[in-house]
């Protein structure tokens, strides 16, 4: 029996799809992410406009007045004029170096003192906060109540420390030279804190007992991601505590205390309250610093251009002394960042 013949129907065709050609689909990929980003930097810059008016408010502008009137000669006479009392160039400047000028020894002294005593002040924050961070890294019974302890000296205000060393730096009441000289006997005599040459040091002390806790807290976060394989191998090739910590610890740390560092330089550059707290804006030549300086001759003297200058002065260092930092440091944040 012979089935009817029938033909094959032909195979359906796939669906033509147009494809755009690639110069035209990355060109409106290029447009539309292009878009998409401006998008993205228009509300990025709205988001940041509040806090960038601000900052312009409240630094760049009294900055860039407070360079104007060191060029002014502003003080009592002139001060109803304010911006617009006379000109006086470069004279508040020379003024400052000038051995005739009745400013130029007080000047150089509270230079000198302010060198001092912020050279003190990081020496003492960063090393004291990196032993204490080497201590408190070790496991101890308790170790959790004095870390929190140890942060005491940040959360009190520096105008309570500044008051409460006031205190305790007493000659015949304060608890300092009780224990010196009445417990310990480590003294025959009760030293003068508050007056005389001793006044430096009593700057210094609460000074740094205000700045350790944050170097502290740096190194100890420091110190715990260094790997402990490298301490068990180099105590495995014989080399003792010093030596792995002068060749592994302390390189490796040096990120840190470059940070440690700046921030110490500056904390205490810029420190006020404690000199002002405990000794007034007038604290004697061996207490004078640039910033109880500057308050003097401002305000209790009505000196306002020769302030302003002295403090675009103290600026113009704290920029320099920022450059040398970085040129010190700068490899050891790019090895670190790396």
């Amino acid at each position: 029996m012979q089935l009817p013949h029938t033909e094959a129907a032909p195979a359906s065709e796939p669906p033509r799809v147009s494809v755009p050609s690639p110069g035209k689909r990355t060109e409106r990929g290029d447009s539309g992410g292009r878009r998409l980003q401006r998008k993205r930097n228009r509300l990025a810059w709205y988001l940041i406009a509040p806090a960038l008016t601000f900052m312009l408010l409240v630094h760049v502008l009294p900055t860039l007045a407070g360079v104007y009137v060191s060029f002014l000669r502003l003080n009592t006479f002139t001060l109803p004029q304010l911006f617009g009392a006379p000109w006086y160039g470069l004279q508040n400047y020379k003024d400052l170096f000038d051995s005739a000028s009745p400013i130029n020894a007080g000047f150089y002294q509270a230079a000198k003192n302010t060198a001092f005593y912020t050279s003190l002040v990081v020496v003492g924050t960063v090393a004291g906060g990196l032993g204490i961070a080497l201590l408190l890294n070790r496991t101890f019974p308790g170790r959790r109540l004095v870390r929190t302890l140890m942060l005491l000296p940040w959360v009190v205000p520096s105008f309570v420390v500044a008051t409460l060393f006031q205190f305790m730096l007493q000659r015949d009441a304060g608890i300092v030279n009780k224990i010196l000289v009445d417990y310990t006997h480590l003294v025959h005599h009760r030293p003068t804190w508050l007056l005389g040459s001793n006044t430096m040091w009593a700057m210094v002390i609460p000074s740094i007992w205000r700045g350790l806790p944050l170097p502290m807290l740096f190194f100890i976060a420091g110190l715990q991601t260094i790997p402990d394989d490298l301490h068990e191998a180099a105590k495995m090739d014989g080399a003792g505590a010093f030596r792995r910590f002068r060749y592994i610890t302390l390189p490796l740390l040096r990120p840190l205390i470059g940070i440690q560092i700046l921030i110490g330089v500056i904390y205490a550059a810029y420190q006020f309250v404690i000199p002002y707290i405990m000794f007034g804006s007038d604290p004697g030549p061996r207490a004078d610093v640039l910033m109880t300086l500057i308050v003097r001759q401002s305000f209790d003297n009505n000196l306002f251009g020769a302030g302003a200058a002295i403090s675009m002065l103290l600026t113009l260092a704290m920029a320099a002394i920022v450059l040398l930092w970085y040129r010190a440091f700068r490899r050891d944040f790019e090895v670190a960042t790396s």
